[in-house]
């Protein structure tokens, strides 16, 4: 595509997996460990990363999952967001296929924090909607999902909570063999999209390396029926063509990613470096809407933050981006330093430009670039209380020109200064932390005379574990955690086309502060696991874009605003081991989840908020109606999923269903989503070779019975269901 970075050459990646599937590749005469494994019995048992005190997730008092193993490959998808969307409380948000940025308990966006090994990632998903996360998920050795504020350990960003993605990079220990690793090639009917990945690890002495690619292709994929959903095409009285069934277009995405990094591994400590591209470009199905036409009289029936996909019409041809970032990391570490038992130091260099085709002229290029430095000092038992101290920095400098622009540049200085601690009291554990941020936002003067911006930050939290006995446990969380507001919230101001409509911001908005409660019990007895929670979330001065009943230039007027809100929501998750015998090992795993998001306000109330109104070469002051109550918008709707497994030998098998269902809880304007039942199967045969490799071919399959579907948490849902009946072919190689 004209106009973006080179990117990695597919005979690059080509020569990697040869030199991984080559008998050189596995030269080493001594006798080699698996490298796989293929499927964690109890992933809670499993270390978790993303907190300084190392730990698992079954003696967290806080809510997190993680994704390992086979499990997680099973999951991988093309996004972050999918990838981790089938985890109870989890969701995604759907922007075509190159798009997909986690939900967690109904929180997406600026509220919910991507990581690449503790690090921001340094991409500008915040931004909008239809900006991709660039991690990739098919590199990760492990996924992290905490769930809830996890300001305390990432900052204002993660109010709702973070994804934590472990790729190893950077090793930090000695590795098992002088060199080991995986690759894997897999192929897809809906798209008729090839993935293919290498990872080799390795290293002598106290030097140790890592080296990954992945190129991805895919094409516009399939859909049971027309783009448009029935609402839509009765909306607008179109009678769209046969010829037009079952096919999405522009929804072709292709992908290239690589790293390469280094250590020295000493007896007390780390030293290492990496360096890594990601490259992606994707379509926007549906297109851009730019201003609507003069025939868009109806430009009040919108859902508050639903995008005038049905009031657009598209110029220049399709819209496609073309992504590229180059990140550099430094990580170090040192143990037994006296009173402290270790110290890990963090930084990240990012360089980001994201830009926008439509057709072949370049509509608006966005450039971030993002440093980031993170420092944990865990002290040894003070007073009973096992802990760590954090410092956390970061510099961002965005600037947009073009179409979208819609935000002028701003330059943000974050500084972050927290602590952790925990202490056991018999069968109890107390969990305590504390965590004070200053943030900055400096405002570009030749763009706007917005005015610059300062925010402070307070966060506390407490949780209580109680070991009833070795098969119960209960978890008592309570968190107060603030949230600064962001560059788009305060300074957005003109035509952003993703959403199609005029978004102005407000430069007085103040801290978001959430005050959540949550309890939850995990019970393990004989071939049953169940874990259940609850939870309530008070939200003060809740930033949210709102509806309004004006139009500028035939685009819906939309406000930033805050307002208090209340979330409140449940999940559940059951696993038993049916039976264990000479016909294999039969499991069955079923979860449940729900959220419901309101405005404290009754539904039906509005305000009168005074607006200056450009138009043409000057501006006015009107009085915008907004709607201060009701639903939160395109949340998530309840689910309801089942996977019954099956292992024996060298087989493994699934067959799941995940039920969606109708959300008709919706905010004003906002039209439900009728739900849709989604089936997957899995199956895979592992097979170990000479020489220490281990062999698995797999097949995949998704949407098995072509449903269409539509998730309420897309700007899109109207106009870009989900992909039709998947079957995808693969083999991995272990060595």
């Amino acid at each position: 595509m004209a106009g973006t970075s080179p990117t990695l050459p597919r005979a690059a990646l080509a020569a990697a997996l040869a030199l991984a599937l080559s008998p050189a590749a596995n030269a080493a005469d001594a006798p080699q460990q698996a490298r796989h494994d293929s499927m964690p019995k109890d992933l809670a048992a499993v270390e978790v990363h993303a907190t300084p005190l190392a730990d698992t997730a079954e003696n967290l008092t806080a809510p997190v999952e993680v994704l390992a193993g086979s499990k997680l490959d099973e999951a991988k998808a093309g996004t972050l967001g999918e990838t981790v969307a089938g985890l109870p409380g989890v969701q995604t948000s759907n922007f075509g296929p190159g798009v997909g940025r986690p939900i967690i308990r109904g929180l997406d966006g600026a509220r919910v924090q991507v990581l690449s090994d503790g690090l921001g990632s340094g991409d500008v998903s915040t931004v909008s909607v239809d900006h991709a996360v660039s991690i990739e998920p098919f590199l990760a050795e492990q996924i992290e999902v905490l769930k809830g504020p996890a300001t305390l350990l990432y900052g204002s960003g993660a109010i709702g909570g973070a994804v934590n993605v472990v790729d190893g990079r950077i090793p930090v220990v000695r590795p098992d063999a002088p060199l080991s690793g995986r690759a894997e090639l897999r192929h897809d009917g809906v798209s008729d999209g090839t993935t293919g990945m290498v990872r080799i690890d390795g290293g002598s002495g106290s030097f140790a390396f890592h080296f990954d690619a992945l190129h991805r292709e895919a094409g516009d994929y399939r859909i049971p029926g027309f783009a448009e959903s029935a609402e839509h095409r009765a909306e607008t009285g179109e009678t769209p063509s046969p010829d037009d069934a079952g096919r999405l277009d522009n929804s072709a995405v292709r992908t290239d990613s690589a790293a390469l990094g280094l250590s020295w591994i000493g007896e007390r400590g780390f030293l290492g470096a990496a360096y890594s591209l990601y490259n992606t470009r994707y379509g926007i199905p549906g297109g851009h809407a730019h201003a609507p036409g003069a025939d868009d009289h109806d430009d009040h029936g919108h859902d508050d933050d639903a995008p005038g996909e049905d009031h657009g019409h598209e110029e220049g041809g399709p819209v496609r981006i073309g992504m590229d970032q180059r990140r550099t990391e430094l990580r170090g570490g040192l143990d037994d330093l006296g009173p402290f038992a270790s110290l890990r130091v963090k930084y990240a260099d990012t360089d980001y430009t994201h830009t926008e085709f439509e057709g072949d002229a370049i509509g608006t290029v966005f450039n971030n670039r993002g440093r980031e430095a993170r420092v944990e000092l865990v002290h040894r038992p003070l007073a009973g209380w096992n802990g760590a101290f954090g410092l956390q920095a970061s510099q961002r400098d965005f600037t947009a020109v073009g179409d979208e622009a819609f935000v002028p540049g701003t330059a943000s200085d974050d500084t972050g200064l927290f602590w952790i601690g925990k202490r056991a009291f018999g069968p109890l554990q107390l969990d305590l932390g504390l965590r004070h941020d200053r943030n900055h936002v400096d405002v570009d003067g030749a763009a706007s005379a917005a005015p610059d911006r300062d925010f402070s930050t307070t966060s506390l939290s407490a949780g209580l574990g109680w070991n009833v006995n070795d098969a119960l446990h209960f978890n008592l969380g309570l968190d107060r955690a603030q949230r600064a507001p962001t560059a788009e919230e305060l300074y957005s101001s003109g035509l952003h086309v993703a959403t199609g409509s005029h978004e102005l911001g407000d430069t007085g908005l103040g801290v978001e502060t959430a005050n959540r409660a949550e309890l939850g019990m995990h019970l393990h007895h004989g071939p049953f696991e169940l874990q259940l929670s609850g939870w309530h979330a008070r939200y003060d001065d809740f930033v949210y874009l709102a509806n309004t009943d004006l139009a500028v230039d035939g685009a819906p007027l939309r406000l930033w605003r805050q307002d208090d809100a209340r979330l409140t929501g449940f999940e559940a998750k059951l696993d038993w081991d049916i039976v264990d015998n000479g016909s294999g090992l039969w499991s069955l795993g079923v979860f449940a989840d729900t959220v419901r998001g309101r405005r404290a306000a009754p539904a039906g109330t509005t305000v009168a908020v005074p607006v200056e109104v450009p138009h043409g070469d000057h501006s006015h002051i009107e009085q915008a109606q907004v709607a201060a109550g009701g639903n939160l918008p395109r949340i998530a709707p309840s689910r309801t999923g089942a996977r019954l497994r099956w292992e024996r030998d060298a087989w493994r098998a699934s067959v799941g269903a995940v039920r969606h269902a109708r959300q008709d809880k919706v905010a004003a304007f906002e039209r439900p989503t009728p739900g849709y039942t989604l089936v997957d199967a899995h199956l895979a045969w592992h097979v170990d070779t000479a020489g220490g490799r281990e062999w698995e071919v797999f097949l995949d399959a998704s949407n098995l019975t072509d449903r269409e579907a539509r998730p309420h948490t897309s700007f899109l849902k109207d106009v870009v269901p989900l992909q039709g009946r998947n079957i995808a072919l693969g083999v991995r190689m272990f060595f």
